[in-house]
């Protein structure tokens, strides 16, 4: 998850609320999220998603447990190659043959949509990255499977503050390396994943903006118009200004699935069940309508599964949907 808190600034103020419509809940999934040492067995946690009517799951790691369990199931599966092993596949087709062979192949019954090559990688480590993807993908198609499809997840900190979304753009730091990794999915027809958090945004600096445009709640009378588009919630202006950032960088015809979105229940700012009830109520109820810019529905997981006691304390270990007894932290409906 991104750990890093966007800096808000004045212009914040300009994003606002979309109205939601209610929408079909394939457009959503929930992450699975392992860092605890008392979370119910993978068996239990699949069970948990098809009682919930939850169609998706993102894995970060290739958890073999939770491969068996979700295999024969109509959950879709976006494992991720984590960024320890990246540098390996980066320097090896070998080490990519291998690691998907025991991570994919290994697991016929599984629907993977996706393998998502690295998590929010920063600094000199994002020089692995198409490379590992490139590797990573020809080994998936010399296996057969040119179905899966092989991204990257990236964090808003990325956009490097928050301006209306006609004015986005990457950080300096961040041209170089989505210059490549955008050529990379406009080839290969994969989207780009990225988390968007309008926690973070609000709870940087909550003088900065209203409450409610950071939960869907603002009343239509708030829309303010960026252009020829208006906005009504930070959710859809933070997904509209990668849109506008991707375009820059030779990205103008690649997909954005959110990786991950959510509210904490505790630990922070604004962070309650009431909040994290009406954010991630109001994200499934929404994101079947899609942005000013780009209607339709939008690929979304929920951050996440469970509480996770392992991270640190704080809202890091508050973002469950979920307490590791399976029962509910809050009321929310995936039907």
């Amino acid at each position: 998850m991104a750990r890093q808190g966007a800096s808000v600034l004045t212009v914040a103020l300009l994003l606002g609320v979309f109205a939601s419509v209610p929408q079909s809940v394939q457009s959503i999934g929930v992450s699975y999220g392992m860092s605890g040492d008392n979370l119910p067995a993978a068996s239990d946690v699949v069970l948990l998603y098809k009682s919930n009517g939850i169609s998706a799951m993102r894995m970060y790691y290739p958890d073999q447990a939770a491969l068996q369990a979700v295999g024969g199931t109509s959950i879709g599966v976006v494992v991720g190659a984590p960024n320890d092993v990246l540098s390996n596949l980066a320097a090896s087709p070998v080490a990519a043959a291998s690691w998907v062979r025991n991570n994919i192949e290994a697991y016929p019954t599984v629907s993977f949509k996706c393998v998502c090559v690295g998590n929010e990688v920063d600094g000199s480590a994002t020089q692995n990255l198409v490379p590992a993807m490139e590797n990573v993908r020809a080994a998936l198609d010399a296996a057969g499977l040119d179905n899966i499809r092989v991204t990257t997840s990236v964090s808003q900190a990325i956009l490097g503050g928050y301006k209306p979304p006609s004015e986005a753009d990457f950080t300096g730091e961040a041209h170089e390396f989505m210059r490549g990794v955008l050529k990379f999915l406009a080839r290969t027809g994969a989207p780009l994943m990225a988390s968007v958090y309008p926690y973070f945004t609000y709870a940087a600096n909550p003088s900065a903006m209203d409450l409610s445009y950071a939960l869907f709640t603002a009343p239509e009378n708030t829309v303010v118009q960026d252009g020829d588009y208006g906005y009504q919630n930070l959710f859809d202006a933070t997904v509209d200004s990668f849109y506008v950032a991707m375009g820059n960088h030779g990205g103008a015809g690649v997909p954005l699935v959110v990786a991950e979105s959510g509210w904490p229940s505790a630990g922070g700012v604004a962070a309650s069940p009431e909040n994290a009830a009406v954010y991630n109520q109001n994200l499934i109820n929404h994101v079947g309508r899609g942005t000013p810019r780009h209607p339709g529905a939008i690929e979304t997981y929920l951050f996440s599964m469970f509480n996770e006691n392992l991270k640190e304390s704080g809202v890091e270990q508050n973002w469950g949907l979920f307490y590791p007894n399976m029962q509910r932290v809050y009321p929310i409906s995936f039907n």
